[in-house]
């Protein structure tokens, strides 16, 4: 996505990141040898000191050290200068913190990524969309794909997509999330990438119960394969092509988070299958799963538009109605006979 036509250099000097999480901290890392200065921004004082004195990130990836070109701020403030900014706060916290760069007078040329993967819950907005109500006329892309960070902190080999129909942005933005070790693509389909990365997280909920239950393989490959089919329905519904969806910010994403061992939604799935509740889950996660409140937004856009969404009608009922695990997906499994394709 992009509102006006840019005429940025192929390359930035200096970038700013919103959110001193562990992907906020990864990618501010995977960043480091391509600018001069990147300028991590969170409200936990205790881990913005860190980071300056320190050089790590004492709550996120603590054994990866930081470059010296990395610091952090609490103040948004600090950020107008900065003529490229992440957008890598959970979603929920989305608006929020646009309204504070709004604030602080960010100028309308820098250029706004957003790399959250998530959907605003009273609006069902994707969040390219929220960040555009306050800078209508900045160009803004997205970013999504198969990306832990845990992975990229450590340099691990990384695949990833950036959404925008300005092409010279695109490129900019692809040559600078270019990397020995990561390889980044490019498309004009902003809205199926953001859905993508988005609608996977319940799915990956899902196939974590399914873990959780001991189910088996089979069972664990028919859920991921018929969830692909389901997010593909919803995300066209809502705006995205068929063909990015198998892409990497759609089966990429979708497999990864269903499998890894990084992933904290396949950890909230497993942890319901084992009987856990989600309150007792998310106190100890200690990390936002963007899967809980996303599926909550989500299956509000699904009814709302008569999307038949069962799996994810399974994981609501779950998350949000207390009902059982195994008596779930024992009637999602009991389902009348259709045809694949249908």
């Amino acid at each position: 996505m992009t509102n006006q036509p840019t005429n940025q250099s192929s390359t930035w000097t200096r970038a700013a990141i919103l959110g001193g999480g562990s992907f906020g901290t990864a990618l501010a890392k995977l960043l480091s040898p391509k600018l001069d200065e990147i300028m991590l921004l969170d409200l936990d004082e205790k881990l913005v000191g860190t980071i300056n004195s320190e050089h790590r990130n004492p709550l996120y990836l603590k054994d990866i050290s930081l470059p010296e070109n990395i610091r952090a701020t609490t103040k948004a403030d600090d950020l107008v200068g900065f003529p490229l900014v992440l957008f890598v706060v959970p979603s929920a916290a989305t608006r929020k913190v646009a309204s504070a760069l709004y604030n602080a007078g960010l100028p309308a040329e820098a250029t706004l990524l957003s790399c959250a993967k998530g959907i605003e819950l009273d609006t069902g907005k994707r969040l390219s969309e929220v960040i555009a109500e306050f800078f209508p006329h900045s160009p803004i892309a997205v970013f999504s794909g198969p990306t832990h960070a845990e992975e990229i902190a450590s340099d691990l080999t990384t695949c990833a997509v950036i959404g925008t129909t300005d092409q010279d942005l695109g490129r900019n933005l692809q040559n600078l999330f270019t990397l020995p070790h990561f390889r980044s693509y490019t498309s004009d389909d902003a809205a199926g990438i953001e859905l993508g990365g988005a609608l996977k997280n319940s799915y990956a909920i899902a196939a974590g119960i399914a873990h959780g239950l001991g189910l088996g393989d089979n069972a664990s490959a028919a859920l991921v394969t018929r969830a692909l089919a389901e997010l593909t329905r919803l995300g066209t519904r809502l705006g995205g092509r068929p063909e990015t969806f198998t892409g990497l910010s759609g089966v990429g994403d979708l497999i990864v988070t269903c499998y890894s061992e990084h992933s904290r939604n396949h950890r909230v799935g497993f942890a319901l299958g084992q009987g856990a509740t989600l309150r007792h889950i998310l106190e100890n996660l200690g990390m936002v799963a963007e899967g809980v409140p996303n599926t909550r937004s989500i299956h509000r856009l699904a009814r709302r538009l008569d999307i038949r969404t069962p799996i994810l009608d399974a994981v609501n009922d779950i998350l949000f109605h207390d009902k059982p695990a195994a008596e779930v997906l024992t009637e999602l499994l009991s389902r009348d006979p259709r045809p694949e394709c249908g």
